[in-house]
Parts: C-alpha cells; structure tokens; sequence
C-alpha cells in the first residue's frame, strides 16, 4: 500500500501564515502526497510552488459551515479553479438538509460541479451533525449528481470520521462513487483502518507523523 498516495496533505488553520503553506507544499513534494488542500487564499500560491509537480493543489469552499448562498459558493469555486485549483471540497448546506430540501442541496451540489468545468468535486458532509438516513440521503445524492468523492468531515465539527460513517456510506454508494475518510485521522493505525474501510483519499494535517509511523 502507498499511504502517500491516499494522502490530502492540509492546513487550514485560520491563523496559517505563507511559510505555513510552503512547509506544507515541500512536505507534499517529499512525500510525494496526492494533494495539498489549502484555504482559497492561498491556492494561487500552492499552485505556483507545487506547478512543476504532480501533486494537486485543493481548496475548500463554503468552509467550514456550509451555509453560505449557492451562488456564494459557486463564485468561490470558480475562482479557485482559475487560480490553480484541481480539486475542489464544498460543504454541503447542513441546513437544507435538516429541512429536508432535497432540491436545492443537489441543485448545489451540481451548480458548482458544473462551474468547475470537469475538475474533481468532493462533498462534504459533515457527518457529525448528520442521523444515519441523512447519510443514506447524502450518500444518494452523491451518487445522482456524479461527483468524485463524498467526504466525511470538515475536521471542525464535534467529530471527524468513523469507520460507523463509512460503513453506512458503502451500502450505498454506487461503485464510481469514492470516498474521502477526514478529521482526527492522526496515526498510521488511523489511517490503515480507514483505507480497510475503503476510503481512496485521506484528509489530514498528520501526514508527516502518519509516513514516518509507516517507515
């Protein structure tokens, strides 16, 4: 197994400086890691450093709350990806959902899968706050709307992934649909249970310690 490769290698700290962000963009080049995953601020510069690399640049949109305006949501994406962005992780209204608005948090979802012009979208869903039918019910939409990954957690929520989560999300995901494990994934044991699971992408700031753990 090549850990490094699971690996969405993040800071999305509020207070992360740009020497925060190069130190994060040469421990993706060492360790060769999938991607960084980086605040929208700063993906024009992770775009740059990392230009010569295979490694993809990621931003997250409508973070961490979910709960801005789709078309808020949709500009910020758009810009991401004219600033360098491969991936995009949106979170989904959290709200909608609650209320049962089926509509409009797919309608969301494909808003801004289609403003990316075929870049990869990963949906978060905040799995914390969720009931399991409202994973079931997140897990569908993602398999109706044809995005790449469902993924678990902001990493700021009361909690981060769990094998529970991804459990649920198996039984019902379609066989295109993958899925990105993120939140206290902190140790190599973590990360292992998570890939056995059947997570393709991992979301953490741990990776460096999770790597030297696997050497």
């Amino acid at each position: 197994m090549e850990l490094n490769k699971y690996i969405d290698h993040t800071n999305l700290n509020a207070y992360a400086t740009v020497d925060d962000i190069k130190k994060l963009c040469d421990e993706a080049i060492k360790y060769k890691f999938a991607s960084v995953c980086v605040h929208p601020y700063y993906v024009s510069f992770a775009s740059n450093y990392l230009k010569k690399t295979s490694i993809s640049v990621c931003a997250v949109v409508g973070f961490p709350l979910g709960m801005n305006k789709s078309m808020t949501k949709e500009y910020e994406a758009i810009a991401a990806i004219e600033d360098g962005a491969d991936e995009i992780d949106m979170v989904i209204n959290i709200g909608a959902l609650k209320n049962k608005d089926y509509d409009y948090v797919k309608q969301e979802i494909e808003a801004i899968r289609d403003a990316i012009d075929g870049k990869t979208l990963k949906v978060i869903i905040e799995t914390c706050y969720l009931t399991e039918d409202e994973i079931v019910k997140m897990t569908e939409i993602c398999n109706e709307t044809f995005v790449q990954f469902i993924k678990t957690s902001t990493g700021f929520g009361t909690r981060g992934a769990s094998l529970d989560d991804l459990s649920i999300i198996n039984k019902h995901k379609n066989e295109l649909l993958e899925i990105k494990a993120s939140g206290g994934i902190k140790t190599f044991k973590d990360a292992s249970s998570f890939i056995e699971a059947g997570a393709t992408r991992l979301g953490t700031s741990s990776s460096v310690q999770i790597m030297k753990e696997d050497n």
